[in-house]
């Protein structure tokens, strides 16, 4: 609904340019023309704003120009209304289409109006000049293919200046309903399917049967309530479903109630009986599980995925996957403090053979997933520091993008509740169309054609706004303004008034929310995911004292109802219309939950073998094939199987990612992403100190396992490696907790139902054995994708991300991977009986002894095995510490680059013992950087270096990496 409008005041254009010499995003852009084949010398870039201003040329001129110009390093050039010079050849300009969220427009708007300027609205847009001949219709590929997103930009082919701006345009209210009573089962299947709803049939005909109680048919805004409420996102109803498991004859096995309930759940439950020292403060009820930091405060932690939305718009996607991540901190309890960020990308490695039609190539999908997480987060003031990047050619369609946050809550905070009475006080940014069908697109497979079909569902954010109402929401909790809150996610107002109002029912005044521009419906202001919004619960007698602490610091703060109804029904009104009146024991009790049939082999998995077992084809320097069994060929072969090992996707560094986040922000990282004398060595877990009077700590953990063949044994490896890393750095075993993350390619048949009833059994077991709580999680059961002109459907592996959060008693004693000590001992730990590595007790073991040694100051480094076998972790134990190792490789060591669970590489200055835990001496720490493999047989570690980090010496701008003793 946007059309133009007559202009009543003139649009100004202000192109701000680098001055000659530096300019880096041109020469990036470049650079991927070229690598698309294109013959671009070099590309100048420049920023469009396009300013709607009453206010004179000279007056626009003075703001403008000082206030959007760095004027050492940039030139300026200001054009009013039939002004701007003509184009030269090779010009290209991406503006964000109308409607779209604009971040840098605000607060220019903010920014000039403060100086006095009378601003209407702003726009922006980045321009770029081609050097060289390439005709239009290649300058429009490279701008589709590298420069713009087609879903919220458009590419203009000459500079743009526009005499007026599309607006929306209001719409008459008109109270629409859906004939759905009279509906067969293809009827109802056709409704929710084209309606954007992906409800089953069985549950259309719940609701059909409901309605025809009501004898009324239902208004539009109802039936999507339902489907926000009901979808899979917002209410885990596969994992929750009654599950039958059989074996591949058809013989039951075993039967569950509730799949995650009698799983991960219980396990929870139960090691919560087993301990009495209350380390669990909240779990799997609230935005994010707490456990205990210490006698005043608890630590939270959410990992959230934002798949679907990374996968039409990546920059978005990813920058409101942080955004709502920390939103779910922020609505944990009363409130929590954001102290950390984490991520982690599944993508398709940038050489894949084939990128299916409608997709966004993997490497630019890579780069813009990382700035979202990047620019939101930096801009937030909140530290990244902890991930993975994991490469697989089936994650080309479906990247899978992991956002989390960590935050401290007061103990006397951690419960909420909304009261019969409390007003309904939405807080924050503005409503607009952007995220409309989040939560139920969630539950569609992609397909080619998903770009058109779910623009609407494309999220864009505004950092400085969450900012803001970060701050103003911590201090309106300290003075005890509001009684609950929540974040407007998946669902908007929808899923946050429905959930808190579940036990009370609630009123809304849907024409009380404000908007970010005209032209809405009111079932679009319900189910809207419009980013930077949270809800309070808030006393009447508080809702003065609230809404002059949001002005006060520009934050919109808007009473648009109340909480309370005779008979618990949640009520929506628009301009005194009646538009929706539902049951919400009905909304939240009334989905039918099916039984779903699960096949699993038989015998118990896991059973034999220390090695993980891999699926055919994978790309993660999986060198093992060309690595010989017989020792008396390791002279020649294992370097180059090292070096190739390295620099493989999966195992290099991701410096050039991680080195664009802001890890020091807040002054409490204690253990960094990059360790040793230069901090370039790779370190295990992220240790932060989230209070800094206090010496305790947060270690902060992954794991992830995508390759390993077999879910149950998939699921064991990730959460062994999470426990690993966590271990490593200091944490405490006994206060360590857990998070899971499901992301599958579907469960619509009973093989793929079965492999999730493994996973969550794994997950169960470890739990259980490890001692270790399951206190949160999230879904994402739907990533696959049909081509539909060709049929082809890519599935991504089953993966199960776990994230670790466990409690570091004195940072002082933390512990990293970097070599200390020439003359040390390198040993390699892992279970005194090899055959007993996917014995959970037998791993525990392991995984007490190592954390012990680390608490008694025993052991100097401590890397854990993982992807490459221990040859790699030693050897980026020699690039961290800039030491080199004696390592004889004896007839007697184990496999270099074999990848047992449960299995470390420690640096200690004596000899290390525990009951059933086997330590192999591996070799000895030399102050030559040189890791010695046999005689005759060795690799400078600043070749080691080069090839982890993928720099070869001598690269241009990049500085040789030395080494102590050179």
């Amino acid at each position: 609904v946007a059309e133009p409008v007559a202009a009543s005041t003139p649009i100004y254009r202000v192109e701000v340019r680098p001055r000659l010499g530096h300019d880096p995003l041109g020469q990036r852009v470049a650079a991927e023309a070229r690598a698309l084949g294109f013959d671009v010398p070099a590309v100048a870039a420049s920023r469009i704003y396009l300013i709607e201003s009453s206010a004179s040329p000279d007056e626009v001129r003075e703001a403008a120009l000082d206030l959007l110009a760095d004027t050492v390093s940039e030139a300026a050039e200001l054009s009013g209304p039939g002004e701007t010079p003509g184009a030269p050849s090779g010009w290209v300009e991406i503006h964000l289409k109308p409607g779209v969220m604009d971040p840098v427009a605000q607060s220019c708007e903010t920014a000039l109006a403060r100086r006095g300027l009378e601003v209407c609205e702003i726009r922006t847009g980045r321009a770029y000049r081609f050097e060289g001949s390439l005709p239009p219709e290649a300058l429009r590929t490279v701008a589709e293919r590298v420069l713009a997103n087609g879903v919220i930009e458009s590419v203009h082919l000459g500079r743009f200046h526009p005499g007026t701006f599309e607006h929306g345009h209001p719409t008459p209210f008109k109270l629409r309903h859906a004939p759905l009573r009279d509906l067969d089962d293809a009827g109802l299947a056709d409704l929710s399917r084209q309606g954007h709803l992906f409800l089953s049939v069985a549950e259309m005909k719940v609701i059909q049967v409901w309605f025809r109680e009501q004898s009324r048919e239902p208004t539009d805004v109802e039936l999507e309530t339902m489907a926000q409420t009901w979808s899979e996102h917002c209410v885990h109803k596969t994992l929750k479903s009654a599950v039958v498991v059989k074996n591949a004859d058809g013989r039951e096995l075993r039967r569950y109630g509730n799949l995650i309930r009698d799983t991960i759940f219980a396990s929870t439950q139960e090691l919560m009986q087993r301990r009495e020292d209350g380390f669990c403060l909240s779990v799997f009820k609230d935005n994010a599980g707490v456990i205990s930091f210490d006698d005043t405060d608890g630590v939270c932690f959410k990992v959230e995925t934002h798949n679907r939305p990374s996968a039409i718009e990546p920059y978005g996607g990813a920058s409101t996957g942080v955004g709502g991540v920390i939103r779910d901190v922020l609505g944990t309890g009363l409130g929590a403090r954001p102290v950390a960020n984490t991520d982690v990308f599944c993508v398709a490695p940038a050489d894949v053979k084939e990128i299916p039609r409608g997709v966004i190539p993997p490497d630019r999908i890579l780069q813009q997933v990382v700035a979202g997480v990047r620019d939101y987060g930096n801009r937030m003031g909140i530290p990244t520091v902890n991930g993975a990047v994991y490469y697989h050619p089936n994650y080309v369609a479906n990247p899978l993008v992991f956002c989390g946050c960590a935050g401290v809550i007061p103990r006397d905070k951690v419960q909420k509740a909304a009261r019969p009475g409390d007003r309904i006080v939405l807080v924050g940014g503005r409503t607009g169309r952007d995220g409309i069908h989040g939560a139920t697109f969630s539950s569609a497979e992609l397909t080619d054609t998903h770009g058109s079909e779910f623009a609407h569902a494309v999220q864009i954010g505004n950092a400085i706004t969450e900012k803001k109402v970060m701050d103003i929401l911590l201090e309106a909790r300290d003075r005890n303004l509001f009684t609950a809150v929540t974040d407007l996610g998946a669902g908007g107002l929808s899923s946050a008034v429905g959930e808190m109002g579940e036990k009370t029912g609630a009123e809304v005044a849907l024409e009380r929310v404000p908007l970010k521009y005209a032209g809405l419906r009111y079932d679009e202001i319900w189910i809207s995911e419009a980013q930077e919004r949270m809800l309070l619960a808030v006393p009447p007698e508080d809702v003065e004292e609230l809404l002059a602490l949001a002005a006060g610091e520009d934050v919109e703060a808007t009473d648009i109802g109340h909480f309370g109804t005779l008979d618990q029904e949640l009520i929506l009104n628009y301009k005194g219309i009646e538009v929706g009146r539902l049951s919400m024991q009905f909304l939240h009790g009334g989905l039918p939950m099916c039984e779903r049939e699960a096949v699993v082999a038989e015998t118990k998995p896991g059973q034999g073998g220390t090695k993980a077992r891999r699926h055919e084809g994978r790309e993660a320097g999986d060198v093992r094939a060309e690595a010989p069994s017989d020792t008396s060929c390791l002279r020649a072969s294992v370097p180059s199987c090292l070096l190739k090992a390295l620099a493989s996707p999966n195992i290099r560094s991701k410096h050039r990612i991680v080195r664009q986040y802001d890890h020091e922000v807040m002054g409490g990282t204690t253990v960094k992403p990059f360790i040793g004398p230069q901090q370039i060595g790779p370190a295990d877990a992220a240790v932060i100190r989230p209070k800094l009077d206090s010496d305790r700590g947060i270690a902060i953990a992954c794991g992830l396992a995508p390759h390993v063949t077999g879910t149950y044994e998939m699921a064991v490896a990730a959460i062994d490696e999470a426990v690993r890393n966590a271990v490593c750095v200091g944490a405490d075993l006994s206060r360590l907790a857990l998070l899971d993350n499901f992301c599958w390619p579907g469960t619509d048949d009973a093989e793929a139902m079965g492999q999730l009833v493994l996973a969550c059994e794994a997950c169960r077991d470890v739990a259980l054995a490890f001692g270790t709580p399951f206190i949160s999680g999230k879904d994402s059961l739907h990533n696959q994708f049909t081509d539909k002109a060709t049929g082809r459907v890519i599935k991504i592996p089953p993966t199960l991300l776990i994230s670790a959060i466990g409690i570091v008693e004195d940072i002082a004693r933390c512990c990293t991977s970097d070599l200390k000590e020439p003359g040390s001992t390198l040993w390699l730990v892992r279970p005194s009986d090899a055959a007993l590595a996917h014995d959970h007790a037998a791993r525990l073991a392991v995984h007490r002894a190592v954390a012990g040694w680390i608490a008694q100051g025993k052991i100097l480094s401590a890397h854990d095995v993982s992807d490459g076998g221990w040859l790699v972790a030693a050897a980026e134990m020699c690039i961290g510490g800039e030491l080199g190792l004696e390592l004889p490789l004896e007839q007697q060591i184990p496999e270099p680059f074999e990848e047992p669970l449960a299995c470390y590489v420690v640096e200690s200055a004596s000899p290390l013992w525990a009951a059933g835990v086997q330590t192999i001496r591996l070799g000895t720490v030399s102050q030559k950087p040189v890791l010695r493999l046999a005689e005759g047989s060795s690799l400078w570690v600043r070749d080691l270096a080069h090839a982890w980090r993928g720099e070869p010496e001598g690269v241009a701008g990049v500085s040789p990496v030395r080494s102590r003793g050179e």
